[in-house]
């Protein structure tokens, strides 16, 4: 049962660095469409 609880805690994790990567990933997007556009 501990280790249950570890394993979902352990996925928890994932999902929340998943979720940091695809705003870091979206963010840096944004910062193209700017460059494009200034240009």
């Amino acid at each position: 049962r501990e280790r249950e609880r570890e394993r979902e805690r352990e996925r928890e994790r994932e999902r929340e660095r998943e979720r940091e990567r695809r705003e870091r990933e979206r963010e840096r997007e944004r910062e193209r469409e700017r460059e494009r556009e200034e240009r």
